[in-house]
Formats: C-alpha cells, structure tokens, sequence
C-alpha cells in the first residue's frame, strides 16, 4: 500500500502560479503511475495529468494543457503538479493518485491523497 500526502494548494490571483506536491510512503514509489485528479464543488472528479512510473510519459486534460506540468522524482518519492496561467475555472481540490495501471480514468487509481485546496480568484 502507498500513501499519498497533497501540499502546496492555496490562493492565488488569476493568470497566477501553484505548484503541488504529493509525498508518497509504504510501497516503491517507482512501481506506480502518478496522477492528478479536481473537483470543483458540485461537480464530479476529473482528471488533470498523468505521469508513467519513469516519468518518460506524460499525458493532460485538454483543459489544461500547455498550462500545467506534472513531474515526479523518484528519489524524493514525489509528485509535482506545476501550474500556470491559472484561471477561475481551476478552482476545485486536487487529488494526487496512484495506480500500478495506466489512464486518465478515475477507477483505474486505487490509492488517493486527501486532497488540497486551490482556489483562482478573478
């Protein structure tokens, strides 16, 4: 089992710069893709990124491609999400996750963080 631990969320002003960062512990943090999910209130979690386990793939939401960066250092057992450009419609609590699977589908992820808060004002 592994454990996810988000930090880095905040506010900031629109057109503004984040960047988060999952802690993992228990398992090799190498042996899983890396993902960041949001939820903005009322809505359904979506999916932001993904990472492959040796970081050689990456893959976005059209919404937020070309804006945000996710990474990862497997020597620090971390996972970054770097984000830019930020817009009001980013505003939601970002989860990072992990599977020993791959994909931007939510099910395919069996181990969540508990999420921290981004909000974008205008």
């Amino acid at each position: 089992q592994v454990q996810l631990v988000e930090s880095g969320g905040g506010l900031v002003q629109a057109g503004g710069s984040l960047r988060l960062s999952c802690a993992a512990s228990g398992r090799t943090f190498s042996n899983y893709a890396m993902a960041w999910f949001r939820q903005a209130p009322g809505k359904e979690r979506e999916f932001v990124a993904a990472i492959s386990r040796s970081a050689g793939i990456t893959y976005y939401a059209d919404s937020v491609k070309g804006r945000f960066t996710i990474s990862r250092d497997n020597a620090k057992n971390t996972l970054y999400l770097q984000m830019n450009s930020l817009k009001p419609e980013d505003t939601a609590v970002y989860y990072c996750a992990a599977t020993t699977g791959w994909g931007p589908q939510l099910d395919t992820y069996g181990y969540w963080g508990q999420g921290t808060q981004v909000t974008v004002s205008s």
